[in-house]
């Protein structure tokens, strides 16, 4: 098993509409300063903020699997399949680009979400038609055990059945000196950022732990079985994980650091 935890400072930044909106990449692209930038089938992964209301005009995307998850406030939502739509807290939008589409962004001040990238096998996607879809806070599943807070926002129960790409995804809230088990297995890589909270500990047994911090990017693999404890420091912490295989069954776009 190894664990490697990255700051803010190994991750990649970019800014848009003149600075309204600015990203911390976990994944980013190419000269963006992050220290890795995939994961398997995990292509990208932005955390975006606007200090003021601002947007990003029309852009491409063909072939990824693109979700956008809401933290905070309202983000609007425009596309060339004729799609208009607000993204609100807990709302998951997903755009499978297949063959090509456009989209255009416009968010509100104090407007806070994720956008990652999945890539599944590209000659085959850009042979799909493309498609948006909008899936609400209230229809993930949710549980609430011993000091622990997990909505599935890909596995099981979740309404995103039409992915073709392998993810899971959880969003966690891990109350003080509560802790938290993600049973990692071979060929799995684990993703997590820490986005509230002071930051808290990784632990696998028969390991020291590992410290991290809010706004930490932590990465683990293993060759075997084993369990990820997740322990809160003195505040509740809120991580978002996500877990992709290792290695897949196809060839990946070549991607430069």
């Amino acid at each position: 098993m190894n664990i490697q935890i990255l700051g803010p400072e190994q991750q990649g930044k970019e800014e848009f509409d003149g600075g309204k909106i600015m990203a911390q990449k976990p994944l980013g692209f190419s000269g963006q300063g992050a220290a890795t930038v995939r994961l398997g089938p995990l292509f990208y992964w932005a955390w975006g903020r606007a200090e003021k209301a601002g947007g990003i005009g029309f852009h491409p995307h063909q072939g990824f699997e693109i979700l956008s998850y809401g933290i905070a406030g309202h983000g609007f939502h425009r596309d060339t399949l004729g799609t208009e739509s607000t993204l609100q807290a807990g709302d998951i939008q997903l755009m499978q680009a297949g063959s090509g589409m456009q989209h255009a962004e416009s968010v509100e001040a104090g407007f806070e979400s994720f956008q990652i990238w999945l890539e599944p096998y590209l000659n085959e996607a850009v042979r799909r038609e493309p498609t948006y879809s909008l899936f609400k806070h209230e229809e993930f599943p949710q549980t609430d055990q011993e000091g622990v807070k997990v909505k599935t926002i890909l596995g099981e129960g979740s309404p995103i059945g039409q992915l073709v790409a392998d993810a899971r995804m959880l969003d966690v809230e891990v109350e003080a000196g509560a802790t938290y088990v993600h049973r990692l297995l071979p060929n799995r890589t684990f993703a997590g950022l820490a986005i509230r909270g002071t930051g808290g500990s990784f632990l696998i047994a028969g390991h020291e732990p590992v410290q991290f911090v809010n706004k930490d990017f932590a990465i683990a693999q293993t060759e075997q079985e084993d369990d990820i404890i997740i322990r809160a420091a003195d505040e509740t912490l809120r991580i978002f994980l996500i877990e992709v295989p290792t290695e897949v069954d196809y060839p990946l776009y070549n991607k430069a650091r």
